[in-house]
């Protein structure tokens, strides 16, 4: 199976699209399960995010397989085909393996090098699993994605070089109260409102609080995890109905809600406005959500600054972004471990053969031991084991150098072509190669088994 990843991101699709496309929940879900259930797609997996919406598929022809992807990602999201079409990228084989470690290591995303795609990515590989989408390669893929992800935070200077798109995000909206503000962010003296309760509402309390807000109020329609976040900060919690009074009284509101309507509608904001009269400063909205929280008409009154995805993505930020030595060593990573991935590919696609040549040599063994048994009635039983060990003895011997060196080779180019001989050689069954691969497939339990790469985080 080849593998396939057909998508837009921030890069190549204006955001107003990326909203329209983007998928969460049941949609995600019915989106993942019609892609699967394709001619020529065997795996699947959906990577929706604020700034992506990818669908990584395991395929048996290209065409046929980018033909049905289109399709569907139109019919889902409702955007015309035509539409659509010229704002996709396709990658292919090697190509997509090396776009999914790029988007895994940050290196794709709008603030370069944030670390929360890794954990978004994991929930699209828990999701593909549970909704038992995810082929052998795919899993297989996955884990390579989270370890070289793992990798590239852990020691590379890139994570702490690139913030995430919460510290990002903050920073620019809070320019907007304090304009002379440096690093550290700070938001001393603001009441900062931070409406959702999901992880980037987590990482916005957590800054939040660090840069010195005065004030924390979560609001989330259940007011129980509305608690929970804000217990965390020292915070207060209200409900989501309050919002229209929570917003007079705010002077930075960060959304990322996930719902699919407007939560910040243009009524909502005309009516804190007129509460807060007299106020100086503007109400800042850091809308952080995809598809948008806030209303864009909002944008248009006096007196509030929105700082949305699109504000984001034209950051001047650079103070914030990852060196290039950072990224180079991120990309050596990326190298590696997909070096050593090909690598074991190539050697588990060689592994049957050996083990049907080492049955086949077994068989001769038996055979030779059971006619030699025939001839010399007179063996006693230690003799007779003694010459068996003999005769496996040498047959191991004989075999273990060009097992070890076919396994070895396996991971050069031409590989395929020293499989090929030792078959001929050996005149081997295909039949019985095959039969060994498709029971160690079996016995490693695809697509159902978790992934120890994935149980180890």
């Amino acid at each position: 199976m080849s593998v396939l990843v057909v998508g837009l991101n921030h890069k190549a699709a204006p955001l107003a699209l990326l909203e329209r496309v983007a998928l969460t929940g049941d949609a995600l879900e019915k989106l993942l399960h019609d892609v699967y259930r394709s001619d020529d797609i065997a795996g699947a997996l959906v990577l929706s995010t604020c700034n992506r919406v990818e669908v990584y598929a395991e395929i048996g022809k290209f065409h046929g397989a980018v033909a049905a992807i289109c399709e569907l990602l139109s019919r889902h999201s409702h955007v015309p085909q035509a539409e659509l079409t010229k704002y996709l990228y396709v990658h292919y084989e090697d190509r997509a393996i090396q776009h999914l470690l790029a988007v895994a290591c940050g290196l794709d995303s709008m603030v370069v090098g944030e670390s929360q795609i890794l954990g978004q990515f994991r929930q699209a590989l828990r999701i593909a699993r549970e909704q038992d989408t995810l082929g052998r390669t795919l899993s297989a893929l996955g884990s390579l994605a989270l370890r070289t992800g793992k990798r590239a935070q852990s020691q590379t200077r890139v994570g702490q070089a690139g913030a995430s798109l919460v510290s990002v995000g903050l920073r620019t909206a809070a320019r907007h109260l304090h304009p002379d503000s440096g690093l550290p962010l700070s938001l001393a003296g603001l009441e900062v409102l931070v409406v959702g309760a999901g992880a980037m509402s987590g990482l916005a309390v957590a800054q939040a609080s660090r840069a010195g807000a005065s004030r924390l109020v979560v609001a989330n329609r259940t007011r129980q995890r509305a608690e929970r976040l804000a217990s965390s900060a020292g915070g207060r919690a209200a409900d989501i109905s309050e919002l229209a009074d929570l917003l007079a009284a705010a002077d930075l509101v960060v959304t990322c809600t996930g719902a699919a309507g407007h939560v910040i509608t243009d009524d909502m904001v005309q009516t804190a406005l007129a509460a807060r009269s007299g106020r100086g400063e503007p109400l800042v909205l850091l809308d952080l959500a995809m598809p948008r929280d806030v209303d864009p008409g909002v944008a248009s009154r006096g007196g509030v600054v929105v700082v949305d995805l699109d504000t984001l993505a034209g950051s001047a930020e650079a103070d914030l972004w990852p060196g290039e030595a950072d990224v180079d060593e991120v990309r050596r990573i990326m190298t590696e471990e997909l070096a050593v991935y090909r690598s074991a590919n190539r050697a588990a696609t060689v592994s049957p053969t050996v083990v049907a040549l080492r049955a086949k040599a077994a068989r001769v063994v038996e055979a030779e031991l059971a006619r030699l048994a025939g001839r010399l009635e007179n063996l006693d039983a230690r003799s007779a084991a003694e010459v068996a060990k003999s005769m496996r003895r040498v047959t191991d011997k004989l075999l273990h150098d060009p097992t070890v060196r076919v396994k070895e080779l396996a991971g050069a180019p031409g590989a395929e072509t020293y499989e090929d001989a030792l078959r001929v050689l050996f005149d081997l069954d295909p039949a019985t190669v095959q039969a060994v691969a498709q029971a160690d497939a079996q016995l490693a339990g695809w697509p159902q088994a978790m992934n120890s790469e994935e149980d180890s985080r």
